[in-house]
């Protein structure tokens, strides 16, 4: 049987040491690669192609948030699952790491038999929060729901840049970033930042949830 494929990233040596050596003594679990900020992670994910990223929220450079917004705009990477560990017991961290992408939350207090189930939960696509995060998550969520609900919203709402559509017509067609760059004479840094506010203002998590969203709302031309 397969071992399920980690990648870890963590700007704290010593802790990265022993989540590796935990992770490998596993027999269904190995580590790929091993990052010390965001943007390393971002670059070892996309030659790795792990199944799973265990994402420090905090590190230099490029934090645990920002890192997964840009891992989760990446079309080969659809299916990786990432676990956001942070010391912080807020529910304020935990909103923004399931908004930025993330399947699951965990705190770096857990002892090592919580960590490897979190591990195993979220390759099995449930979703690991410590219970008070988790029933804080869902008293936020039956608040929202007794809210009385908005009208849809109209496309213009949505507030896209001319260039914006642009890019948007051809993530619909499935075209990659480097596609893009190249169609529209375009720096990879600069059509990655116009994908990543693609997707925050469609407040969507990958291109495929965009590109249904855009054939929805109608933001792009049938082709």
């Amino acid at each position: 049987m397969p071992k399920s494929r980690v990648l870890l990233a963590d700007d704290h040596e010593l802790f990265r040491e022993g989540v590796v050596g935990l992770i490998n003594a596993q027999p269904d679990l190995e580590v790929v690669g091993q990052a010390g900020d965001g943007f390393e992670a971002l670059t070892l994910a996309r030659s790795l192609l792990p199944d799973l990223i265990v994402m420090d929220i905090t590190m230099p450079v490029c934090d645990g948030l920002e890192a997964t917004r840009l891992i989760r705009a990446e079309a080969a990477l659809e299916n990786t699952r990432i676990v956001m560990l942070t010391v912080h017991d807020e529910n304020e961290r935990l909103f923004e790491a399931l908004k930025a992408g993330a399947n699951s939350y965990m705190l770096k207090s857990m002892n090592s038999a919580e960590f490897l189930h979190g591990i195993r939960s979220a390759l099995a696509g449930e979703a690991a929060l410590p219970p008070k995060l988790a029933a804080g998550l869902i008293d936020e969520y039956a608040r929202l729901a007794s809210r009385p609900q908005p009208p849809a919203a109209a496309d213009n709402d949505f507030d896209l840049t001319a260039r914006e559509r642009e890019i948007l017509q051809f993530i619909a067609t499935g075209a990659s970033n480097k596609e893009i760059s190249a169609e529209l004479s375009l720096s990879l840094h600069t059509v990655k930042s116009h994908v990543r506010n693609i997707l925050n203002k469609l407040h969507v998590a990958n291109r495929r949830q965009a590109a249904r969203l855009a054939a929805k709302q109608g933001l792009v031309d049938d082709e």
